[in-house]
């Protein structure tokens, strides 16, 4: 049923869960498990940059490792049931470019891991959840994790 499923990842407890059930999928479908870490353009850009020093040391850097370490630790993940990844880091806004990547590699499934948010939180600020699900074309499972205070 499904042959390349996408799981988007940011490496937070809100993924854990969603982590699991992309490799569970991949390996009962014998399906090609992309795993996608966006490195939010927004972020990078909304930090000066004045207390670094050089490049190596700003915010981009940071998130790029973070994505290199979140890949690593599915592939040991995905290798013990048998699951080859294909991965990929992306700079731009996360929904956007989920959706891009997800059309690009004609994708049968979009994962997505959410934690429970109050209502107001979601009204004011939205997740990148609920833009990907607004905008996707894809079948998109979404695996909800509950994160105490």
């Amino acid at each position: 049923m499904y042959t390349d499923i996408l799981l988007s990842t940011d490496g937070t407890v809100a993924s854990e869960q969603a982590e699991s059930h992309a490799i569970d999928l991949a390996a009962a479908h014998d399906a090609n498990l992309h795993v996608l870490y966006v490195v939010d353009q927004e972020v990078v850009n909304a930090y000066s940059g004045d207390e670094y020093v050089d490049e190596a040391e700003g915010p981009e850097h940071g998130l790029e490792e973070h994505g290199e370490e979140t890949i690593e630790a599915l592939r040991s993940q995905a290798s013990e049931q048998g699951v080859e990844i294909v991965d990929a880091i992306k700079h731009g806004r996360p929904a956007e470019t989920i959706v891009e990547y997800a059309d690009d590699n004609a994708v049968d499934l979009i994962v997505l891991g959410t934690k429970r948010q109050p209502d107001e939180y979601r009204a004011l600020l939205g997740s990148v959840t609920d833009r990907v699900l607004r905008v996707a074309t894809h079948p998109t499972t979404v695996v909800k994790t509950e994160v105490g205070d």
